[in-house]
């Protein structure tokens, strides 16, 4: 069993370079096309489909690069979001031996006394770690985060293949600059690898949503957690995809409590979750009322925003909402959008009129009618798109990058919920009376209270 185990893990290097190489030839192959023949549909899918098994034979952190990539629009061309987007995480867990291996590598020698129980068998495995069920000697259920070995190393050589696909976007679709968003993915994911930074996190956000009741954060146990175990309470409770044919008065609820987890936080202290996928909470509730709210598992990819640019955020809202033209291009110099001419921030606008709809509407609506959750905001994505390739190219600013992707997949949330919600009401009251000043002292001593300053 040792010996499996060690080779099983010894060979990822292997599989890494296999992927590389991999990479590196689609690459190659659509260079070869856009110099020869130009840009076809059917050439390009069939290239993102060759993109997607290549990367699919990794089962590990490339993957989930590559997975975020495709939920940010016009990162990529619509082909290769469309076929990046069906990858699954699904790294083969380690087994029983290697878990014990590394835990005393975590822990040290007797670790297994630390715990009243500790199950072997992974209860969910992901792309950078596995999460097991323990109980503490005072009886608490605990969910115990151990990261899979030399995920490091394996991030870094990851990300510099990831610059390939980047380089080759920016060469023959220079209509997006990517590189402040290569920089921005690269910085988050390398975060997700310090479970000291995520413990950290999972504290801020006890602390920013103390006292609200639809949403559940864990306790984290230091005394049993390091960089590479992360050891929180387990919070019980159901996927959200078990609500979708729940009463509508069910499913507005758990759409109210995402609403308040994503955007309580980032309103009043400039943070927001970067990562609103379905694994990342669960419905907590009972027989006699299910879904009274979520919790809020997952806190690897947080991102902590300058107090200004969420001054920005309120000002596009507010000029979208008076048609103020002056405070809408204040808002996107403010977020660091350059030389922007009449005609650009008319495009732009089309996807600040996506994104914002729902919140300029006092009523109860969908997010938006009659749009599968995969593809919510790939049309407004195309239009911008298209009209770019008159006007641009437009570089885009890295903070912009993860704001536009929570926007987009906590729509997608909605989609999938059904839920029927007043948007606009409930923006307003996380709101509140909005100061700058005001958010500028929230933040810094909520940061302070989590030990992140």
């Amino acid at each position: 069993m040792k010996d499996t185990e060690a080779n099983r893990f010894s060979a990822r290097a292997a599989r890494y370079a296999r992927v590389g190489a991999n990479v590196g030839g689609v690459a190659a192959r659509i260079a070869t096309q856009k110099l020869t023949g130009g840009r076809t549909t059917a050439r390009d899918a069939s290239n993102a489909a060759l993109l997607t098994q290549a990367l699919g034979g990794l089962k590990g952190p490339l993957m989930k690069v590559a997975q975020l990539m495709a939920t940010i629009p016009d990162l990529l061309p619509p082909e290769y979001a469309d076929e990046l987007s069906k990858l699954q995480s699904s790294a083969p867990p380690m087994g029983a031996a290697f878990v014990k291996r590394r835990m005393q590598a975590e822990l040290g020698p007797g670790w297994e006394k630390r715990f009243r129980s500790f199950d072997l068998k992974p209860a969910a495995a992901a792309s950078l770690g596995q999460v097991h069920k323990a109980v503490s000697h005072e009886g608490r259920l605990l969910a115990c985060k151990l990261q899979y070995p030399d995920m490091k190393s394996a991030v870094e050589a990851d990300l510099k293949q990831l610059d390939i696909l980047f380089a080759i976007h920016r060469r023959f679709e220079p209509i997006v600059d990517t590189r402040e968003a290569a920089k921005e993915i690269g910085a988050r994911v390398r975060e997700e690898l310090d479970y000291v930074r995520e413990a950290k996190h999972a504290a801020l956000y006890s602390d920013m949503l103390r006292g609200e009741p639809m949403v559940r954060t864990p306790g984290v146990h230091a005394e049993l957690s390091t960089e590479r175990l992360l050891t929180m309470d387990w919070l019980e409770g159901r996927k959200i995809l078990d609500f979708k044919t729940a009463p509508q008065a069910v499913r507005d609820r758990i759409g109210t409590a995402m609403f308040k987890a994503w955007w309580l936080p980032f309103s009043r202290f400039g943070v927001i979750h970067g990562d609103p996928h379905l694994g990342n909470y669960s419905v907590f509730g009972s027989d006699t009322n299910p879904g009274e709210g979520i919790n809020l598992l997952d806190y690897g990819c947080i991102r902590i925003f300058p107090p200004k640019f969420v001054g920005g955020v309120v000002d596009l809202y507010e000029g979208l909402r008076r048609g103020d033209e002056k405070r809408i291009v204040h808002a996107y110099e403010t977020w660091g959008f350059k030389g922007l001419k009449r005609d650009v921030i008319d495009i732009l606008n089309i996807w600040a009129r996506f994104i914002y709809g729902p919140l300029l509407e006092d009523r109860v609506r969908t997010i938006a009618d009659g749009v599968e959750p995969g593809r919510y905001g790939r049309r407004e994505a195309f239009q911008v798109h298209q009209a770019l390739k008159q006007k641009g190219p437009i570089k885009v600013p890295r903070e912009f990058v993860f704001m536009d992707r929570a926007a987009v997949g906590l729509g997608a949330v909605f989609l999938h919920l059904g839920a029927e919600l007043n948007y606009h009401q409930m923006f307003s009251e996380a709101l509140g009376d909005f100061h700058l000043s005001a958010l500028e002292r929230s933040q810094q001593a909520a940061l302070a209270r989590a030990g992140l300053i």
